[in-house]
């Protein structure tokens, strides 16, 4: 019997750089291929960084940006789009004009704004622009902090804390916000799902010992975006709450176990000054042991 073609999403990430692999666009790639669709990007900032800090960011001309944008649109059919280090309120505004003219299935943005090592990714004075360009995606995934700045409202100390911060921003900007559990403190560091109409759902998921946690909200939310982009081809409606929560179920348990199997990839000084890179492949290589 011949087997039919399977469909693949075509998803392309926006975001910055990582050279040694763990975030941004490089994990971005990873992921979406881990959760089975086509990855394409294009780089906004380009990040010196390391496992362990953050030491540069340059910022190629906005007009080069744009460039890059139309020549993927211009020739690929884009079913999915992740965002994520944008970096400036220039960038930020053209990405907006840009999804305004070029509307997509479904738009995941990961609000860069702080690196796990306490860098600045998003510049203070694009905070404001940042939380404006909210309503112009479907989903977004800010880890705690992010999420307090973007509600300009304290961190949160728990998921009830952070929940009803998230339904406020989701009901002002009509946006599906999800809320990450990792900067907590509980044993339960899952994912909230918050919808615009103050529907919300769980995904549990037990906290990993591991200092292998370096690119985990990139990775979250391109596996997320995928998922997603792959629920649209097939038939699925973006307003179905379960369209969303069945693509968290996937990218929250695959993170996990890429989190846990982390440690066996033996990059960086991770547990001596920072945060090793999760293990994207750990699905794939179980299939081939």
């Amino acid at each position: 019997m011949q087997q039919s073609n399977p469909i693949i999403p075509r998803v392309l990430s926006v975001a910055g750089t990582d050279p040694t692999g763990g975030a941004g666009i490089q994990a971005d790639l990873k992921s979406i291929m881990a959760a089975g669709g086509y990855g394409m990007c294009i780089p906004t900032n380009l990040v010196a960084q390391n496992t362990c800090e953050v030491r540069e960011v340059f910022t190629p001309p906005v007009s080069f940006f744009r460039t890059q944008l139309s020549c993927v649109y211009d020739d690929v059919t884009v079913d999915a789009l992740k965002i994520g280090m944008l970096g400036c309120t220039e960038y930020i505004e053209a990405m907006r004009d840009w999804m305004r003219d070029n509307p997509v299935p479904v738009s995941v943005l990961d609000p860069v704004m702080i690196s796990t090592s306490g860098k600045r990714l998003l510049e203070a004075s694009a905070e404001n622009a940042m939380r404006k360009f909210i309503s112009c995606v479907d989903v977004v995934t800010p880890n705690v902090p992010e999420l307090a700045a973007l509600s300009e409202s304290r961190v949160a100390e728990n998921f009830e804390e952070a929940c009803n911060q998230a339904r406020e921003l989701a009901a002002k900007n009509s946006v599906v916000v999800i809320v990450k559990g990792g900067h907590l403190t509980g044993e339960d560091v899952g994912n909230t799902a918050v919808f615009p109409d103050g529907y919300a759902s769980h995904v549990p998921s037990e906290r990993v010992e591991t200092s292998t946690t370096h690119g985990t909200g990139c990775s979250l939310s391109s596996a997320l975006a995928t998922k997603i982009g792959l629920a649209l081809r097939e038939g699925k409606n973006l307003s179905d709450h379960d369209t969303v929560l069945r693509a968290l179920e996937w990218s929250t348990a695959w993170l996990r176990e890429a989190i846990a199997s982390g440690s066996v990839l033996h990059v960086g000084r991770g547990g001596e000054r920072g945060h090793g890179p999760v293990n994207h492949s750990v699905r794939i290589l179980q299939q081939t042991e």
